[in-house]
């Protein structure tokens, strides 16, 4: 009887050092799940900060009811401590998002092309750049790098990015110009950074001669999975079940283009801005 009795409190001893044990894991993962809601909470916020922010003008604020900036930020892990990197700011749409939302607690480059000295559309586009970074202090700590497409580019000092971004670029690059771009990304992230893409997204199928301006999803993942990289997801917060992507004047026809001028204008205001495919990749931890 004793031997039992000893054998059922030997028991009752390890359930409850079992109980306590699940307890404690219970706890610390509680802690961390209110820890990362607490973190994206704050950045969403600094976010929000830098969307309505008075440095952004009428005409791109009214954009982003197409392209949800918090949304895809929010997808792609954005925090304002990262080192980020934006491929071709281009006119800085975004530029007026991130520059903001990193000044004075992470790191903003921007990966554009170099001005040459030619008047041709590559340095101009430089020089507009430098001029709207120059325009205001909110974009004080931006640093430019030279990327050109096709060639080898230093997006940003080797394996030191967080984030690096692309908005709709890729179908301007072509296959070649994307497998390098993806080759140059994945040089300068950290082990575990990721490379966002928001792209123009071809219906599954469909002729690209037919729809032009539009890139694969699938080819596209199957780049960046050459280049290194694993998939991590995808997300249809810039989708658009509207635009069927076969128009007169490719992606171009619809806003905020408008390639048409006001022949049907109503009608490609009505679809709006494409379809955009956003996905994620993670250059793997060594």
């Amino acid at each position: 009887m004793t031997i039992k009795t000893n054998a059922l409190k030997s028991i009752a001893i390890a359930v409850t050092l079992s109980c306590g044990a699940l307890s404690l894991s219970a706890t610390a993962h509680d802690t961390h799940a209110h820890e990362a809601n607490a973190n994206k909470s704050a950045s969403s916020k600094v976010l929000e900060n830098a969307v309505s922010g008075e440095h952004r003008t009428a005409k791109n604020k009214a954009r982003d009811q197409y392209r949800h900036p918090i949304e895809t930020l929010n997808f792609f892990g954005f925090t304002p401590s990262m080192t980020v990197v934006e491929i071709t700011p281009g006119g800085g749409w975004y530029t007026e998002i991130l520059a903001p939302a990193l000044k004075g607690t992470g790191k903003l480059y921007g990966a554009h092309y170099p001005d040459t000295g030619k008047d041709n559309y590559y340095s101009n586009s430089r020089k507009k750049l430098v001029k709207k970074l120059a325009s205001d202090v909110v974009f004080s700590e931006v640093v430019l790098t030279d990327f050109t497409p096709g060639q080898e580019s230093e997006l940003a000092p080797q394996g030191t990015a967080d984030l690096i971004l692309t908005f709709r670029n890729l179908h301007n690059w072509k296959d070649a110009g994307v497998e390098q771009v993806f080759k140059d990304a994945f040089n300068a992230l950290k082990p575990g950074g990721v490379l966002g893409v928001v792209e123009h997204r071809l219906p599954v199928g469909l002729d690209a001669d037919k729809a032009r301006g539009y890139v694969s999803e699938v080819t596209t993942i199957k780049q960046a999975k050459a280049a290194g990289f694993r998939f991590s997801g995808s997300s249809d917060v810039n989708a658009n079940a509207k635009d069927l992507a076969i128009h007169p004047k490719g992606v171009w026809t619809l806003p905020p283009s408008l390639a048409l001028k006001d022949k049907d204008r109503a009608k490609y205001l009505a679809i709006g801005e494409s379809d955009r495919m956003t996905l994620k990749f993670v250059k793997p931890a060594k």
